[in-house]
């Protein structure tokens, strides 16, 4: 089959791959000159004057990110090599927070709950007893409960130092406003799981030579045709096939955006037979519903910044009058990076892009000791979903020969990387694709 793929993200370029495996012909377009889509590198000037490689938003996987991880080595990247794998670790620079010993699942999260730094004995229990309850009830609960409904019963400490950063990290919503059963689906591969699905894996690379690299040259050296720079106006429906800007083929994949499938649906769905376009319409309109979340990443170099650790949680909110909007902090200087050059991060975030520079310049300040420069901020206003309950995602399959891929389509995750590559593999192996 000729299968037509527009985008490429790490969905589009995941499905690319997949579907040359099945013995497909595969075109890929993409709108923008790099490959990664919102996952993807850029070069940024040091107030040194040295240029650094570094990523549109600081990203992190886990070990239970199974079919991200079993992408890259069919590839030929090893992850071994390209992410530093640490046991789950969610420190403050004051010492508190949980650590995981390198033990299998359920043991490593035991014994991280019995010697959480700064914990009660009363936070201990309370949080053994709420994870025997998720395990009990099969990582399961009612579609409309939020994050905080279902932690009803967790001391405010164990609020704060696990749950709050374990759901924004996941979700990027608050645990007021997060869906508890995407959360505890997470949970329950990550922490509960195979062993070592609750690690932690920074990228020691730029997200680019990560995978869409590496993905560019494998499909070029199948046969493939990668796009870069240009962007499809307008898809029609001339008989049993699809033309692509009047290109024809058997099958159309949308891997870009939410917003930017919309669009091109839009522009083509008046020209569609009666028996299409309201199938495409309905599609338009779940899309259309969905409300998404920003995510700020705040580069800030000092020259001899050094955390104790990769990454560090931030006490985020409010505190004594001061907005601290940055959850957590990661030392790229430890991941291949420039030395002195920290990556903060705020999810589900609010505000100009301005005042929370300033804001998180101050928390390093207030919370690491550091006076920092800062050198890039990136806004990603559409990073993610919000992920909140039964909330409706759009299907899969638009309409016959035409359908979806991305981490907004219908599917068990939120939106990381994890649920992009699981949907482009859910899309090629669907019954409804060519293969």
């Amino acid at each position: 089959m000729k299968i037509a793929i527009v985008g490429a993200g790490w969905a589009g370029l995941a499905a690319a791959v997949y579907a040359v495996q099945d013995g497909h012909e595969v075109h890929i377009w993409e709108s923008a000159r790099t490959l990664g889509g919102r996952a993807r590198a850029l070069t940024v000037q040091m107030p040194d004057g040295r240029l650094a490689v570094v990523d549109n938003g600081q990203h992190i996987m886990i070990g239970a990110y199974s079919a991200s991880l079993e992408l890259m080595r069919q590839l030929g990247q090893d992850p071994g090599q390209l992410l530093l794998r640490l046991p789950l670790v969610l420190r403050f620079a004051d010492g508190g927070g949980i650590r995981f010993p390198d033990w299998p699942a359920p043991l490593d999260a035991l014994a991280g709950i019995l010697a959480a730094a700064g914990w009660s004995l009363a936070d201990k229990i309370a949080l053994a007893r709420l994870a025997l309850q998720w395990r009990l009830n099969g990582f399961d609960c009612a579609a409309d409960l939020t994050v905080a409904q279902l932690c009803h019963a967790a001391t405010p400490r164990m609020m704060c130092e696990l749950i709050e950063p374990l759901c924004v990290s996941a979700l990027n919503t608050p645990a007021h406003a997060a869906s508890a059963q995407v959360f505890l689906r997470v949970q329950r591969d990550a922490v509960f799981g195979a062993r070592g699905g609750s690690n932690l894996l920074f990228p020691r690379v730029d997200l680019g030579t990560l995978l869409p690299d590496a993905a560019a040259r494998w499909l070029r050296s199948r046969g493939a045709t990668v796009h870069l720079g240009r962007r499809i106006r307008q898809l029609a429906r001339p008989a049993a096939l699809w033309s692509v800007d009047g290109e024809l083929f058997d099958q159309v994949i949308l891997a870009t955006t939410a917003p930017d499938a919309v669009h091109l649906l839009q522009a083509s769905v008046a020209g569609m037979s009666n028996g299409t376009a309201p199938a495409m319409q309905a599609w338009i309109d779940t899309t259309e519903a969905l409300q998404h979340a920003a995510i700020t990443t705040v580069y800030a170099w000092s020259q001899t910044a050094r955390l104790t650790l990769p990454m560090l949680a931030l006490r985020s909110g409010t505190i004594d009058g001061a907005v601290m909007p940055a959850q957590f902090v990661f030392d790229r200087g430890q991941l291949g990076g420039p030395p002195g050059l920290l990556a903060f991060v705020i999810s589900d975030s609010q505000g100009e892009r301005d005042a929370l520079q300033l804001q998180v310049l101050a928390q390093a300040r207030r919370q690491l000791g550091i006076d920092l420069q800062a050198v890039q901020t990136v806004v990603e206003k559409r990073a993610t979903l919000a992920c909140t309950p039964q909330l409706r995602r759009p299907p899969m399959t638009i309409t016959p020969g035409l359908l979806a891929c991305g981490d907004y389509v219908q599917g068990p995750y939120p939106s990381t990387i994890e649920g992009a590559v699981r949907s482009a593999l859910a899309v090629i192996r669907s019954p409804d694709s060519a293969s």
